[in-house]
């Protein structure tokens, strides 16, 4: 019976990291570039071997098996399956096809981003919309003077016809390898690109998120009834042991 609780209680206590998870990535469907969390399962603690005594002529034990304590998050790893790209008009706007990334500067460092909603500040700066500096090939702001913005698809950047900056992309050759997911659509990873694949954006567009609404909501019901069939045995599990006891006072 204690066996039975750790099994039901691991469940409970997996499906509630699996709702949360979810529900960042339903919070994001609507967000630029965004790359949806997936999460695996393991087993909960290590397999117990399982014996029955033996043979009515013998006294050895025979082994039947293992049996598990349950289950628990393994580990949750990025999708960085493409998004769709929405036309937008908007000139700075810029969405990157295959496993390119643009590179931002944060207060914690550089960064790197899908996220292509880029804005010209007050001084004439290209940043993102949380204001971060969206950077060259040479790890510099990149400056907007007024004009017309025109990005070619390899990421230079022309006003008026005259070149201001090359775009600094990296191009990853696994980018599930090779980018470690830090907060909001931000990764950090090498300074270098690791794939010679030449990157390729789309001005006036902006990729979707990858996130499948239908199939989120699907996985959501699939882990609240879930969650509700381990809570019951609980449930269960604790009137059996509490019966047992019971029965056991009085034998006593």
């Amino acid at each position: 019976m204690i066996k039975g609780l750790y099994s039901a209680v691991s469940a409970m206590v997996m499906n509630a990291a699996r709702q949360q998870v979810l529900s960042h990535n339903i919070a994001n469907l609507q967000t630029p570039g965004f790359k949806q969390i997936l999460t695996t399962a393991e087993d909960f603690m290590q397999n117990q071997s399982v014996y029955s005594p033996g043979f009515p002529q013998t006294s050895s034990l025979e082994y039947l098996g293992t049996l598990g304590l349950g289950t628990q998050i393994s580990e949750e790893y990025i999708d960085f399956q493409q998004g769709a790209l929405q036309d937008t008009g908007n000139p700075l706007d810029l969405a990157l096809q295959g496993n390119s990334f643009f590179t931002v500067k944060t207060p914690d460092g550089n960064r790197y981003t899908r996220d292509g909603r880029f804005l010209r500040d007050a001084d004439n700066t290209m940043v993102t919309i949380e204001g971060y500096q969206v950077l060259d090939d040479a790890g510099q702001p990149i400056e907007l003077p007024d004009g017309d913005v025109s990005v070619s698809p390899e990421g230079a950047v022309s006003v008026n016809g005259t070149a201001v900056a090359q775009l600094g992309i990296g191009v990853f050759t696994d980018p599930r390898t090779d980018l470690q997911h830090t907060e909001g659509n931000l990764f950090t990873g090498p300074t270098a690109s690791t794939s010679q694949d030449v990157p390729q954006v789309v001005q006036g567009y902006l990729e979707t998120s990858n996130a499948n609404p239908s199939q989120l909501m699907t996985q959501l019901v699939e882990v609240a009834r879930s969650y509700e069939a381990s809570q019951n045995m609980v449930r269960n599990q604790d009137e059996l042991l509490g019966k047992t006891i019971a029965s056991l006072g009085r034998i006593g």
